[in-house]
């Protein structure tokens, strides 16, 4: 019976500590199930807010794109204007040196000596866009001329030319041209144009609205017209014969004459115009660069803004899908949770169901003993003293021992049914997914199965329709075989027809090519043959000024050609002798003796027609400068010669000046310093112009030399030593020393004062001294102080009119400003 109650107590505290257990759980299911739901609303969140992430990445995306665009246009855009900027100041440059000229007009230019010269006629005209040729044919040389004040100007500019000898140059000088005349007037007397001409004078007005430069202008366009071509000009020059036509190339035709042809080199008024439109070119390049330069800093700035934006976005993107991974990962945390305290609560559920039964059969059990005891007593009370049977009472303990052995074995099965249950409940999930699964794979195996038996019958209906086909078909194949061969043949014969034509056509193409090529090799030959008599004939006229027939009547292949001997040749013995006799002409031979002189001619390489005049100038100038650098060789000699003289003067006055200075200094020193020694010596006695003095003193009593070793007085009285031999070697008017004797004491005093009375012999003194004993061997003394107001006053005595028995009173005399405080004696 104590086993079954103790088995009872048992089952009811494992029954209490399940149902806790199973509470827990429940409990961790509940929070699990409210963080669960938690979740799903951020989950919500997030998506919605990830909506609006994915639109503004797209948009801030697209932002990006489009700024890039625009910088990439801008810096193309910028590029393109900085290309355009160094091609136009290229051309600047270019047409800049092509304007610096080098000829009269650009030496008055940059002449300092002439005055007047205001610049070119090009820089004070305005020209009509492309008429620059026509009106620099027709100004001519006035087109290169410079513009003067007035004519005294011009008759300087042109002395000076000749002064210096650089050349000729053109000048304008607008006063000469008097205002007094009507254009108009001057205007209806000039015939009418048609309508193909205009006059040149409407296509120049002048800079700056220069009314004087218009009329000379004016002047030298009169009656001039411009046309566009030569035919006009030829129909104008015949209707109005007599005025003046220019055509745009610059052909002029005038009354009976017309000049023209190919120019060497633009104009003045071509190249200003040039230059000017270049320049105009590099403003708007610059312009449109710092244009470009500013839209693409700014459009820069909007790229790095939309990038910055971008990346915001991309990075907010990011943050929420890590947002939605760390949800999503803590769901499945949470519904595994949930599943697990479900597994755990059915589990601690089942186990409460069985520990209750197991429960109720064991308080059954106990009831049943308390009964059996209960009348196993009350039988016992009823027999008395007889002698209890103890048969049952074994039997109750065995049923008891067997009772207790019953249920160790029922709590060791719980424990391990328990166990196993733990162990075996993450396997049960993992079987019920792995059943779930094979499930799924055994009916996709039964799907496969139907599907492919049906497969296997649309097989077996596809060979047997094959095998139908297949024979067709080796039909079908064998007709188009024949066919083929058939076609094979005709194609071979169409081939060799078509090769033949082909060969044929290729050879009358080469025939026609060559005809052609024969055709216009023959019109180019008389083209370059035509081209080739022309510029023969212009060069004829051009730097031969003979006539092309004349030079071919008095030059022509039919005259001999003289023999005349060339820089190689050997000089003949007799100068006067007559030259060979002139030889036939022959064309091979004239060609080597040209391209011997053309190989000659490039040899000497460009030629400058200044050369001449150039050459003499520079020997004019070699001729100054060799005399004066022989006057600069005669000069420097003469000096050195007074140098050397000098030289030897001055050593020599020197030398002597030395030795009686150092006689002098050793007497004066002696008497300075009875008993001791001093003497000056030359540093460098071989060099008496670079040599220096070293004074050497040996004061009574001592066996140093040094100056540096005396004291001060001792310093003091050897520089008066020296000061007085020096006095006294080179005598002097008069000496003024400045307190010499302060550091002295009285017996130095007085023998200074000696030398004193020994120079005043031949000099007169001026002594500042604040000494007695000097001021009392003094002929006269002033004195000199200041008062509180600020006025000095100097007082005067002089000591040879004192009178034995009296003091003459000094004289005083007020300074008008104020002086310093020594007292001179």
């Amino acid at each position: 019976m104590a086993a079954r109650r103790s088995r009872l107590e048992a089952g009811e505290g494992e029954v209490t500590r399940l149902q806790q257990v199973a509470a827990a759980v429940v409990q961790r299911a509940e929070k699990a199930e409210q963080d669960y739901a938690g979740l799903e609303g951020t989950v919500l969140d997030v998506e919605q807010g990830e909506e609006g992430l994915d639109e503004h990445y797209e948009a801030a995306e697209q932002r990006r794109a489009e700024a890039g665009e625009e910088v990439e246009r801008l810096t193309e855009e910028l590029r393109a204007a900085q290309a355009e900027q160094a091609q136009w100041g290229a051309r600047v440059e270019a047409l800049s040196l092509s304007l610096r000229r080098t000829d009269g007009a650009s030496a008055l230019l940059s002449a300092d000596g002439v005055t007047g010269v205001t610049g070119t006629v090009t820089d004070h005209l305005v020209v009509e866009a492309g008429r620059e040729a026509a009106v620099a044919a027709a100004l001519g040389w006035a087109g290169e001329a410079l513009v003067v004040d007035g004519l005294g100007q011009a008759q300087e500019a042109l002395a000076w030319l000749r002064d210096q000898d650089q050349g000729q140059a053109g000048l304008m000088v607008p006063e000469l041209v008097t205002g007094e005349a009507d254009d108009g007037a001057e205007r209806e007397r000039w015939p009418e144009l048609p309508g193909y001409a205009v006059w040149a004078a409407d296509m120049v007005r002048a800079k700056d609205g220069d009314e004087a430069l218009r009329r000379a202008v004016t002047g030298l366009l009169e009656q001039v017209a411009l046309v566009d071509d030569a035919d006009d000009a030829a129909l104008l020059v015949r209707a109005l014969p007599g005025i003046t036509v220019v055509t745009g190339t610059g052909d002029v035709y005038g009354p009976g004459w017309v000049r023209g042809g190919s120019s060497a080199a633009p104009s003045m008024l071509e190249l200003t115009s040039a230059l000017e439109e270049a320049q105009s070119g590099v403003q708007e390049a610059t312009s449109r660069a710092e244009r470009a330069t500013f839209a693409l800093s700014s459009a820069t700035e909007d790229l790095e803004e939309a990038q910055r934006g971008a990346d915001e976005a991309l990075d907010a993107l990011h943050d929420s899908d890590a947002r939605m991974t760390a949800v999503a990962e803590q769901l499945s945390q949470l519904g595994q949770t949930m599943r697990t305290a479900r597994a755990e609560h059915e589990r601690a559920t089942t186990a409460i169901g069985t520990a209750e039964e197991s429960l109720a059969t064991t308080r059954a059990e106990l009831a049943e003993l308390e009964q059996r005891l209960a009348d196993a007593e009350q039988l016992a009370s009823q027999e008395g003293t007889e002698e209890p049977d103890t048969t049952e009472r074994e039997r109750l303990a065995e049923a008891a021992a067997r009772a207790r052995t019953l249920e160790t074995e029922a709590r060791l099965a719980l424990r391990t049914q328990e166990e196993r249950v733990t162990a075996l409940s993450g396997r049960a999930d993992s079987l019920e997914s792995a059943a779930a699964g094979e499930l799924a794979a055994r009916r996709q195996a039964a799907q496969r199965r139907e599907r492919r038996a049906r497969e296997r019958d649309t097989a077996a209906a596809v060979r047997a329709g094959a095998g139908y086909l297949l024979a067709r078909a080796e039909q079908v194949v064998e007709r188009a075989a024949q066919e083929r061969s058939r076609g094979q043949a005709e194609q071979a014969e169409r081939d060799q027809a078509l090769a033949t034509a082909r060969q044929q056509a290729r050879e009358l193409a080469d025939d026609l090519r060559d005809l052609t090529d024969s055709v216009h090799a023959d019109e180019i030959a008389r083209a370059e043959q035509r081209l080739r008599i022309e510029a023969l004939q212009t060069r004829s006229v051009e730097e031969l000024g003979v006539d092309p027939q004349t030079l071919v009547d008095e030059y022509g292949p039919h005259l001999p050609v003289p023999v005349i001997p060339g820089p190689d040749d050997p000089a003949p013995d007799d100068p006067d002798a007559d030259l060979p006799e002139a030889q036939p002409f022959v064309r091979e031979a004239q060609d080597k003796r040209l391209r011997k002189a053309e190989r000659a001619l490039n040899q000497l390489g460009k030629v400058n027609p200044l050369a001449l005049e150039e050459y003499a100038a520079l020997e004019e100038r070699h001729t100054f400068l060799t005399e004066q650098v022989e006057d600069l060789r005669r000069s420097k000699e003469d000096l050195l010669e007074i140098v050397r003289s000098v030289d030897e003067r001055v050593e020599r006055v020197f030398t002597e000046a030395f030795h009686d200075t150092a006689a002098q200094f050793e007497r004066v020193f002696s008497r300075l310093f009875p008993g001791g020694e001093g003497r000056i010596t030359l540093t460098d006695p071989d060099n008496m112009l670079t040599t220096g003095i070293e004074v050497e003193a040996r004061p009574p009593g001592k066996k140093i030399k040094r100056l540096s070793l005396l004291s001060g007085g001792e310093r003091s009285l050897t520089a008066v030593a020296l000061l007085v031999a020096i006095f006294k070697a080179r005598p002097s008017p008069f000496y003024i020393m400045d307190e010499v004797e302060a550091a002295l004491d009285d017996t130095n005093l007085g023998r200074l004062i000696t030398l004193f009375e020994e120079l005043r012999d031949s000099s007169q003194l001026i002594v500042i001294t604040h000494q007695k004993r000097t001021m009392e061997i003094a002929d006269a003394l002033y004195g000199v102080s200041m008062r509180g107001d600020g006025v000095t006053t100097v007082v005067s005595q002089r000591i040879k009119d004192v009178a034995a028995d009296g003091v003459e009173q000094p004289t005083r005399r007020r300074a008008p400003a104020p002086e310093p405080e020594p007292s001179p004696a």
